[in-house]
């Protein structure tokens, strides 16, 4: 049997775009954006437009880089595990250690973002 691990990126793999084919296909995508953006209590910009809108320079700061690449790497754990590809281990680098956290329920999606 073939063991499946899921690596999350860090800080740096954000990109104008990402995540918008998600959440034009898949209701559970919206229903983490909403997550996202309740646990950061409005404080930043919303995570879903930066995300899909930019600026560039506005997803790139590090307040909205890291709630959104958190946001999207679980949305896609989610829906891989969804379609019955669960991991035999996670991991991550850097930021993504707290997405590998969230992915393994060792801590709650919104104490992550």
């Amino acid at each position: 049997m073939n063991k499946i691990a899921f690596v999350f990126p860090g800080q740096g793999s954000q990109k104008i775009g990402m995540g918008k084919d998600l959440i034009e296909n898949y209701p559970e995508a919206n229903i983490l954006f909403d997550r996202a953006n309740k646990a950061l209590k409005k404080e930043r910009v919303d995570i879903g437009k930066v995300c899909f809108e930019g600026p560039e320079e506005e997803l790139k700061n590090t307040v909205n880089a890291q709630p959104a690449i958190l946001t999207v790497s679980t949305i896609l754990c989610k829906l891989l595990r969804k379609n019955k590809i669960k991991p035999s281990i996670v991991a991550g680098h850097s930021l993504g250690e707290y997405s590998a956290l969230v992915a393994s329920s060792a801590i709650k999606f919104e104490d992550a973002v």
